[in-house]
């Protein structure tokens, strides 16, 4: 089974996140970036969602 392809514009953005973290003196490809928001994204996600307030909160 192969993975399907990225979007040209989330893989402008990886890219972007390359060139970020290289200015930062940090190498890293575009595919690693991919690899670390395909395992800590949803982690990330959970934990914002856990933050947000809820209806009644002040």
């Amino acid at each position: 089974m192969t993975q399907p392809s990225i979007s040209y514009k989330r893989q402008r953005f990886l890219r972007e996140v390359e060139e970020k973290m290289l200015e930062r003196g940090i190498d890293v490809s575009y595919e690693k970036v991919r690899r670390w928001t395909r395992m800590f994204g949803p982690l990330i996600a959970r934990n914002l969602r856990c933050r947000q307030a809820r209806p009644g909160d002040i």
